[in-house]
């Protein structure tokens, strides 16, 4: 494990000293313990089809996260259902090599 920088280690030297002090209200931390139990009950079970490439792409970036892909698939579901799933700008990521357009073909024989 790495060690801790000199900002860290002041911080939980105040932290162990007791020196620190909650800035919410009883109200905001009642708020917030409610919409925590809300946010981590799963009651419904989904059936859903997805192509094989999409999975297993699903799979990778969960690994890169160090999470199960069910879980990566519900937090995507549940950011896109609150308005919190951002869609990056078309120039924000490298362009990717574009595919060449398939050769279309008459149903004719040219030949």
């Amino acid at each position: 494990m790495a060690q801790p920088d000199p900002f860290e280690v002041e911080i939980i030297e105040a932290y162990e000293a007791g020196k620190l002090k909650s800035v919410a209200s009883k109200a905001e931390l009642s708020r917030l313990k409610a919409a925590a139990r809300a946010t981590a009950i799963k009651e419904r079970r989904i059936n859903i089809r997805l192509s094989a490439g999409d999975l297993q792409d699903i799979q990778v970036k969960a690994l890169a996260e160090g999470m199960p892909y069910q879980t990566l698939i519900a937090s995507i579901l549940h950011k896109y259902v609150t308005g919190r799933l951002e869609e990056r700008k078309s120039g924000s990521l490298p362009d990717a090599p574009k595919a060449k357009a398939p050769i279309r073909r008459s149903a004719r024989n040219d030949a």
